[in-house]
């Protein structure tokens, strides 16, 4: 059974359950005791599906799907009164409609937020070129010098050992070596091209911002933190070059 057909399933027990509840609510406010550990399980199966729910309603909602709770609701009473007036080949089929109508809606979605994110990144990196000290490269790679090293520069083909920060436009961390508080070894040649052409720049011991376009970035791609099309910025000290032995694997 597709995901939005469970999804829809317990969003009908819940609304059904509550809306059968609140009568006798209203008659008597029940006590919650969660002093036994499985009082405290049973609250905690409740409050999981319930925040569950409300996240999954939202995410509805948000791409322009809003359900009827009332028909929620008495889909679920004529069920269980085994009177439902849609058989269980119309249910999922018309479940399975939702499903494709989401993932539809999804992909409209994220192909506008795409262009928009396309369109901030080549407006900031149009202004960034014009600021003093930034330097862009033919391939339209920019970058400052923070710090300038005076050992030797690295080749496409050397492993690299650096700390770094990475952030979005507005200045949100999606990755740091900083945070983690351990420098991070890998290929030169195994990462994103923003990357290789840049740190090939730096002498080692050299400190370089960078304002890396989305096409020498990820792309297109969505990775969650990072939006498709996104132009990331990174702060990067090349530590040291090292034999390809000392590598971990690039992301």
């Amino acid at each position: 059974m597709r995901k939005t057909i469970k999804l829809s399933l317990i969003a009908a027990s819940v609304l059904a359950l509550t809306a059968c509840n609140q009568e006798a609510k209203k008659e008597q406010q029940v006590e919650v005791k969660l002093e036994t550990e499985a009082q405290q399980q049973a609250y905690g199966i409740g409050a999981s599906v319930g925040n569950f729910l409300n996240q999954d309603l939202a995410d509805k909602k948000a791409l322009g799907v809003e359900l009827d709770e009332a028909l929620l609701k008495r889909g679920f009473e004529d069920a269980l009164a085994g009177n439902a007036k849609l058989d269980d080949e119309k249910i999922r089929e018309v479940l399975t409609a939702l499903d494709q109508s989401i993932r539809t809606k999804q992909q409209e979605k994220a192909k506008v937020e795409a262009e928009k994110s396309k369109a901030e990144g080549e407006k900031f990196l149009a202004e960034n070129a014009k600021k003093e000290g930034v330097t862009v490269t033919e391939s339209g790679l920019q970058y400052e010098v923070i710090t300038e090293g005076e050992g030797e520069k690295p080749v496409a083909t050397d492993v690299v050992k650096v700390h770094y920060k990475g952030t979005l436009l507005d200045g949100t961390e999606f990755d740091s070596s900083y945070s983690r508080n351990e420098p991070t070894t890998f290929p030169l040649n195994r990462v994103i091209p923003g990357w290789t052409e840049g740190l090939q720049l730096m002498p080692v011991g050299s400190k370089y911002k960078f304002t890396i376009p989305s096409e020498l970035a990820y792309g297109e791609r969505d990775l969650g933190k990072i939006p498709a099309n996104s132009t990331l910025v990174f702060e990067v000290e090349l530590l040291e070059i090292q034999s390809d032995d000392k590598a971990v694997p690039a992301e």
